[in-house]
């Protein structure tokens, strides 16, 4: 009995580790999508066969600075004005973060209303975010280029949310997965 049990156990924390991992949202930087303290499922295995795509909502690490306050790697850790941050610090955080991913490798982008425009497209079509507002992060025309194997980030909360505007494009290897499904509360089960 005590091995069934340890074997379970065992199978278990397996596939909690390369398969499905269970998280917890945080924050509102992705409202209306995620709401705070509702829970995901992540796909930890789907990227090693796959690349991630444009409008995935993924868990990663961001860059080391972005979990305390915005850090741009750039000289002096300031973009230019009007212009998203184009490069992350090197390092990355411990933390975990949730976001849509909006623009990925080789990809030119700007900031238009909250929008994200992807080699010169506006992308509107976004019924799932809360409109930006007025914030100086909602408009950043200056155009930068998604350096290669980095993924841009933005929460669907788009006025409420710290993301690649202004900590940088992340790398692939620190995408952890894909969120799937939400599994808490029961009434906001579902896939995504």
């Amino acid at each position: 009995m005590v091995v069934i049990v340890a074997l379970a156990l065992g199978l278990a924390l397996a596939i909690q580790a390369w398969v499905v991992k269970p998280y917890q949202i945080p924050s509102e930087s992705m409202e209306p999508t995620l709401d705070v303290g509702q829970r995901v499922l992540v796909n930890r295995f789907l990227y090693h066969f796959q690349d991630p795509e444009i409008d995935d909502v993924v868990v990663f690490h961001p860059p080391a600075g972005a979990d305390g306050g915005s850090q741009c790697g750039v000289p002096g850790g300031v973009p230019e004005n009007g212009e998203p941050c184009p490069e992350a610090t090197p390092e990355r955080s411990d933390q975990n973060f949730i976001k849509r991913i909006v623009a990925g490798p080789g990809d030119t982008l700007s900031v238009k209303n909250g929008h994200p425009v992807v080699n010169g497209v506006e992308v509107k079509d976004e019924p799932f975010i809360n409109p930006c507002g007025s914030a100086p992060a909602c408009n950043l025309p200056k155009e930068i280029t998604i350096p290669p194997d980095h993924y841009f980030m933005m929460g669907d909360n788009r006025g409420a949310s710290d993301d690649s505007r202004f900590w940088g494009p992340v790398p692939r290897d620190w995408i952890i997965g894909e969120a799937f499904a939400t599994y808490w509360p029961p009434n906001r089960i579902g896939g995504l």
